[in-house]
């Protein structure tokens, strides 16, 4: 049975994968980002949560102990006010800063820093109800949904199993004293949060994985499409060739236009000619301005004849400058003798001799 041309069979080139991106479509895992803000959550609860708590109870016990030394009056009262706001937001600012940190890198350790201002742009179809609708039953949103259904049903049962051995005990807290008693709850929250990042660790490795993959499946081409790609970057043939025609005609017309100042025209002596210029006192080797074969060489000897430039019929020679040396070069070194005798012999012609 033959395939269907419009499969997607192929892996998403480059330029597809660049231009995804470029658009916002990128592959982010959001259980990894759950996972980061779990940790940040767990650094700010098993460190950072003591601390603030010590250094809180520290301020606050001047109020607590002395509350007949704080000053009623309006203006005094103000500024406690601020002077507590801001001594509360300064102890508060170390977590949250943590926090911020845990979620963005969350997102940079997945993707790096990448600027997709289409992804911000404001589009009307964000407000279709219809669309909204097709979102939130497709594919993507199911799954979203059943990772959601296993993550609680996982961590439900995970705190399950650590709390209700704690709480089925729960005469050991209330004969402890205060203190004791937030240290063990504090010691309960540690252990809960570092089980669960333990377990979302493996469910945003595998998500990571599967989003990755997801991601390359959503971009892959159909061989048209790879097709058409490689054409639109390489080039239409019929446009290449034609430019290419173009810039043979164009050096074509160059050399003809070349050989009128041609000193000497080398033959085959049909088949080759090569159009040497000399000028002893500017030049150090004779050049080529000109060269070709059959219809070419046939144009370039009647261009010389109509401009009176010397024919020299000198087949080896023809061919071998034809074969070795681009227009516009000078001659190479192991051609000096033969194109030398072939030039003295024209400036004898013209009753001319070589210096030297």
């Amino acid at each position: 049975m033959a395939e269907d041309k419009d499969a997607k069979t192929e892996d998403p080139t480059s330029k597809r994968m660049g231009k995804a991106w470029s658009e916002g479509n990128i592959p982010v895992s959001q259980e990894v980002k759950s996972v980061s803000m779990l940790i940040g959550a767990l650094i700010v609860v098993g460190v950072l949560a003591p601390w603030v708590a010590k250094e809180l109870m520290t301020y606050l016990r001047t109020f607590i102990e002395r509350p007949e030394s704080i000053a009623i009056d309006v203006e005094s009262f103000r500024t406690l006010f601020i002077q507590v706001v801001f001594k509360v937001g300064v102890l508060l600012a170390f977590p949250f800063m943590v926090l911020v940190i845990a979620a963005c890198a969350g997102t940079m350790t997945q993707i790096g820093l990448v600027y997709t201002p289409k992804k911000i742009g404001f589009k009307l179809s964000n407000l279709s109800p219809i669309a909204g609708l097709g979102r939130m039953f497709s594919t993507t949103s199911l799954i979203e949904a059943a990772k959601g259904v296993l993550k609680m049903s996982i961590v439900g049962t995970l705190i399950a199993l650590v709390v209700i051995p704690t709480m089925s005990h729960p005469d050991k807290l209330i004969g402890q004293d205060l203190p004791a008693t937030i240290n063990e709850l504090h010691r309960l929250i540690v252990m809960i949060l570092f089980l669960v990042v333990l377990i979302m660790v493996s469910l945003a490795a595998a998500d990571y994985v599967y989003q990755r993959w997801s991601h390359k499946e959503k971009l892959k081409m159909t061989k048209q499409e790879v097709k058409d790609e490689h054409k639109e970057q390489e080039g239409d043939p019929k446009v290449k060739s034609r430019i290419r025609n173009l810039r043979m005609e164009r050096h074509r017309q160059r050399m003809m236009a070349a050989v009128p100042r041609a000193s000497v025209i080398i033959t085959n002596p049909t088949h080759y000619a090569v159009a040497l210029h000399y000028d002893i006192d500017a030049m150090a080797a004779p050049r080529v301005v000109a060269k070709g074969v059959d219809y070419l060489a046939k144009r370039i000897r009647q261009i010389g004849e109509a401009n009176e430039v010397p024919i020299i019929e000198n087949p080896p020679l023809a061919r071998a400058l034809y074969a070795a040396v681009e227009v516009d070069q000078e001659i190479p070194q192991e051609h000096y003798k033969a194109v030398a005798e072939v030039i003295g012999f024209v400036m004898r012609l013209k009753g001319k001799r070589i210096a030297g």
